[in-house]
């Protein structure tokens, strides 16, 4: 079982580590683009805190968020808020978060997520430490896949390994980084078997979506097209 105070207090440094960068916005930085398609840096911001609260929700054993439509509004509604408020927000909204984490429980009870998708109740610190640590890249304000926690990335691409894997559309593939840590995924479509070698942080970027696979090393055939996440 994953350790998940350990996960907790994770989620806590990533937090202040997205916080203190965030600070050093303005409103008209807030309101750029970030490397998120359609959305602004506020889009990110309010997501996150509403993404803290959803998880309250889970672990709470409350449906994750009311429906996908009150999801995306309350999105567009606290995207374009000056950024002493998005702060003040993330802020609380992660206070939160660690306090329904610190309240004693059954950590190892199923909960449901969206779209009807059950978990363990240990994996969902990791899940928040993923939505801080992607989406603070996300962001566009410097921090990179590459100055992301070694640990996190080792982690998040076993999540995203066995998330793949079986997946009728991505064939039998073989990641391996330059460290030598190896994963497997795919085995659902026709094809491969692929091997793909990289950088950790360019395996991460190509499994999470936020690097389109180029600097990574192919061979067997084509590098497979990822469902979104």
């Amino acid at each position: 079982m994953i350790d998940h105070a350990h996960d907790l207090a994770s989620v806590r440094i990533a937090s202040d580590r997205l916080l203190i960068a965030a600070a050093a916005l303005d409103n008209a930085a807030v309101t750029e683009p970030s490397r998120l398609p359609g959305w602004t840096r506020g889009h990110v911001l309010a997501h996150l805190a509403r993404n803290a609260d959803a998880l309250v929700n889970v672990l709470e054993g409350r449906p994750m968020y009311a429906s996908a439509e009150a999801r995306d509004a309350d999105i567009e509604r606290d995207a374009p808020r000056p950024l002493d408020v998005q702060l003040a927000d993330l802020r609380d909204s992660a206070a939160r978060f660690q306090n329904a984490g610190a309240t004693p429980a059954d950590w190892a009870r199923t909960v449901e997520l969206r779209n009807g998708v059950v978990d363990a109740a240990w994996r969902v610190p990791f899940r928040r430490w993923a939505e801080v640590e992607l989406h603070h890249v996300d962001l566009g304000i410097g921090y990179e896949l590459e100055d992301l926690p070694a640990e996190f990335v080792t982690r998040e691409i076993d999540f995203l390994a066995e998330r793949f894997r079986g997946h009728r559309d991505v064939p039998a593939t073989s990641l391996a980084d330059d460290e030598g840590r190896t994963w497997a995924t795919g085995g659902g479509a026709d094809g491969g078997p692929i091997a793909v070698e990289g950088s950790a942080a360019d395996l991460l970027g190509w499994l999470a979506g936020r690097r389109d696979g180029s600097a990574l090393r192919v061979a067997g055939g084509q590098l497979p097209t990822l469902p979104a996440l």
